[in-house]
This record gives C-alpha cells, sequence and structure tokens, in this order.
C-alpha cells in the first residue's frame, strides 16, 4: 500500500456510492448486518465505516437498544455516509483505526467491511479492535479473495495498466485485493490476541447495470483514479473509456452479472 490508496476525497466519495455500493458493497454489507442480527443491545463499533452501507444494514436490522458507532478516518467518507445514515442510537466519530479513541472493553462488536487492507499497520489495527473489545466480543470484518477471483475488477486493472506499460496503476491489485492470505491473516489476528478465528469464502452475485457505469465507478470513484491523473491528468476518460471497451468484450453491452469472492472473519476476544 502506497498513502495515495487512501485517498477518497473530491467527487470520488459520491461517484464511490452511486455506483460501486450496489455493485460491490451491498450484498457483503447484508451478509455482515445478518451475521450480528441476534444482538439485542449493546455496542456495535464500525471502522472503516466509509459511505455508510453496513452502517445502514446494522441500524435497520438491528433494535434501537443497540448503539451503533460508525468511524471513519476519510473525512468525506464519514461525512457523506452521516447525510444517509439515520437512527435512534447512531452516531458518527472521525477516527483512526489504529489509534481508536475508545475505552477497553468499550463494544460488544467491532465490524469493518472491506477496510481492514487500507490500513498501513494491519496488526495495529486488529490489536486495537481486540483492545476496546469485551470479553467474549467479536471482531467481524470482511477482505477480498484476490484479484483473479473477481474478474470485474481484474479487468478493468488489465484494461488501464496497459495504456501506461511502463508504470502501471495497480491500485486494486495493491490494496483492495492486497491482503486475501487466509493464512496470514489468521496469525495476525492470533499475535493480536484473538481466538476462535473463523475464515469463510463467500461468493456474491450482483447486477452490473451497463460496462459504462461498472468503469466510471471503478476509474473515477476509487483511489485508481489519482493514480490515473497522477500519470498524466488527461488521459481519465481514456482510461474510464478503455475499461468499458474491456468489460463489453467480456461481458456485451448490456447489463451483466459479477460475480464477486471475499473472505469473511470472524475472531473472538
Amino acid at each position: 500500500m502506497v498513502a495515495a490508496d487512501a485517498i477518497f476525497a473530491g467527487s470520488i466519495p459520491a461517484i464511490y456510492e452511486q455506483y460501486l455500493v450496489p455493485l460491490l458493497f451491498q450484498p457483503y454489507a447484508d451478509d455482515l448486518a445478518q451475521r450480528v442480527a441476534s444482538l439485542r443491545a449493546g455496542v456495535v463499533l464500525e471502522i472503516a465505516a466509509g459511505t455508510g452501507v453496513v452502517t445502514r444494514a446494522l441500524r435497520t436490522l438491528l433494535p434501537p437498544a443497540v448503539q451503533i458507532i460508525a468511524t471513519d478516518l476519510n473525512e468525506a467518507m464519514l461525512r457523506l455516509g452521516e447525510a444517509r445514515a439515520s437512527g435512534p442510537g447512531l452516531s458518527f466519530v472521525r477516527a483512526d483505526a489504529r489509534q481508536l479513541p475508545f475505552a477497553d472493553n468499550a463494544a460488544d462488536v467491532v465490524i469493518c467491511q472491506f477496510g481492514v487492507m487500507f490500513l498501513p499497520d494491519k496488526r495495529a489495527g486488529h490489536r486495537e479492535a481486540q483492545r476496546v473489545l469485551r470479553p467474549g466480543g467479536r471482531y467481524l470484518f470482511n477482505v477480498w479473495d484476490r484479484l483473479a477471483q473477481n474478474e470485474v475488477s481484474e479487468i478493468v486493472t488489465r484494461a488501464v495498466a496497459a495504456l501506461f506499460p511502463s508504470d502501471p496503476p495497480l491500485f486494486f491489485e495493491r490494496t483492495p485485493f492486497g491482503y486475501f492470505d487466509t493464512m496470514t491473516i489468521r496469525r495476525e489476528l492470533t499475535e493480536a490476541g484473538f481466538e476462535n478465528i473463523e475464515i469463510e469464502t463467500v461468493q456474491k452475485l450482483s447486477r452490473a447495470q451497463s460496462p459504462e457505469l461498472v468503469a466510471i465507478g471503478l476509474c473515477q470513484g476509487t483511489p485508481l483514479r489519482g493514480e490515473i491523473e497522477a500519470r498524466d491528468p488527461t488521459r481519465l476518460a481514456e482510461a474510464t473509456t478503455a475499461a468499458a471497451a474491456a468489460l463489453s468484450a467480456r461481458f456485451g453491452d448490456a447489463g451483466f452479472d459479477n460475480l464477486m469472492h471475499a473472505h469473511v472473519v470472524t475472531a473472538h476476544r
């Protein structure tokens, strides 16, 4: 990971929410929320909440007696999430997952959707999750499986990389799809003090509206945009068009099914 991989600014949060939440994130957000559906009271602490897709799923599913605290380090993403979510016992706090501003034993569940990959020090993030959990609490998060198991993102990665052969933008491969090794995940959680670690590979299917809209979301609604513009600020539209053409060549010009694979991790304190 490089520092720019965590920059979601400008128009990126809105494009992310519009195009990528339904394509990539909503199916797995519903899955995570269902895994804590039995909670009747207590505190759920969400880290790296982004634009709040899991936050909304949790608030819809859980009773008002469950307090939900959504955190993210990125102010723009957090504010967009706050604007789109409401409900009793729901709060938003800007926080670094490696140094959470909460007391020991403060939460019954710590939950994170596709955010652990962005932590420069993942062990520190796991240790903080362990610290703020009450004894017996659960740490629940998901991470993408390898890029080759997520064809749509891989096609876009290769199409954009081909435009810059001497210095290909590899944001997706490096960071979102870069923390897929289950042995590494299990070892780092064990080192952080977690027990009873379960890792399940979950397949989900979403419906892409069109190659063009998918290309806009992935090229312009993620830090891949910054990578493209850093190489040549005039070529963002070209890169988006190239990604759409590659998706069309594989799936056709209309809507298509997007098959995804991710690991869902549950660890206990």
